[in-house]
């Protein structure tokens, strides 16, 4: 029998959940003093869980603006009755750059300070994490497309979130990791299997979890911690960014919006200088076995997304073309 025919109850299964967050806890350095949860509804059923966790309507609560997924939590948010204070937007700058340190301070009042610390769709990615300018506040990190791609001190988080599919598994599932004291707050119309204590007390299995999701979640766990563990993973993915950037910016042809400072090595967006010949560059790069490189319609141009498994030759292959189609068309 597969993982998908077990009993979720099972001895089977319950080990392999267990190991999957033993195995976190290990690569990340998450202490007890944190909850890790394998919850259903991917990062987006969190916009909705983290103010009915740690807010009451009415409540305070401020964000930084960097894009796309930045925005809809802000939407979530101020949905569900939250004064929402937005104390750094970088719309100015077409979301291609992220707040300076010492930019922006956050309301005393405020219960928690949230940020995407990635974002997929701009290729931005903070270079920091603003202990300092919260003050105290809990940090709450939306890290989806970054999750586990390099070293991270969950200590000054109160929260860290984010989808499984693009680094750790299939998508639909959320891997929150959530300092204990946080919990136990939820509001009375929460619903339970968002609600983190009750969770956590089920130990995640309030409802049929995502078995399969966690399964492989469980393997690809263990293939980082055999390729050196984060550290490693963190020197592969600045590599092959590097190598893609330096590509871009030694290029007349091609271009990447993104203030340097504030460049993801997970998701790469550029353009072309000649917009008219994008299809025929993606046309071309299908051909040669390069998928998945249109951009984001809000943002256009193209988007190479390099996360974890993304290997040095699928990089070089990349770039190759690209400097085909330059030499043959530019």
């Amino acid at each position: 029998m597969s993982v998908l025919e077990v009993s979720h109850r099972g001895k089977d299964f319950t080990e392999c959940a267990a190991d999957a967050e033993a195995t976190i806890r290990r690569l990340a350095g998450v202490s007890d003093d944190y909850a890790v949860l394998f919850l259903a509804g991917g990062a987006t059923g969190q916009f909705s869980a983290i103010p009915g966790n740690l807010t009451q309507r009415g409540d305070t609560i401020a964000y930084l603006n960097t894009g796309q997924w930045s925005k809809k939590a802000i939407k979530e948010a101020t949905r569900q009755g939250l004064e929402v204070k937005v104390v750094a937007d970088e719309a100015d700058s077409s979301y291609t750059t992220t707040p300076a340190p010492g930019s922006f301070t956050v309301p005393a009042e405020a219960k928690y300070l949230g940020y995407c610390a990635n974002e997929t769709i701009g290729g931005v990615a903070m270079p920091y994490v603003p202990t300092e300018e919260a003050a105290g506040v809990p940090i709450v990190a939306d890290v989806s497309s970054m999750y586990l791609s390099r070293p991270i001190d969950v200590t000054k988080f109160g929260v860290i979130f984010g989808g499984a599919q693009k680094n750790l598994g299939p998508a639909g599932m959320d891997i929150s990791i959530i300092r204990r004291d946080l919990m136990g707050h939820a509001r009375s119309d929460v619903p339970a299997i968002w609600d983190w204590q009750v969770m956590a007390d089920n130990d995640s299995m309030l409802n049929t979890p995502p078995t399969f999701s966690i399964y492989l979640l469980g393997l690809i766990l263990h293939w980082i911690e055999d390729e050196g563990g984060l550290e490693a993973m963190a020197q592969r993915n600045d590599a092959k960014a590097a190598r893609l950037y330096e590509a871009i910016d030694s290029s007349s042809f091609y271009n990447n919006p993104v203030e340097p400072g504030s460049r993801s090595a997970m998701n790469v967006p550029f353009t072309l200088a000649d917009s008219s010949l994008d299809a025929d560059f993606l046309a071309g790069a299908s051909a040669a076995g390069l998928v998945n490189l249109k951009g984001h319609r809000s943002v256009g141009g193209m988007r190479a997304s390099i996360y974890n498994a993304m290997t040095d030759e699928g990089v070089s292959a990349l770039i190759d073309y690209m400097a085909e189609f330059e030499r043959t068309r530019g």
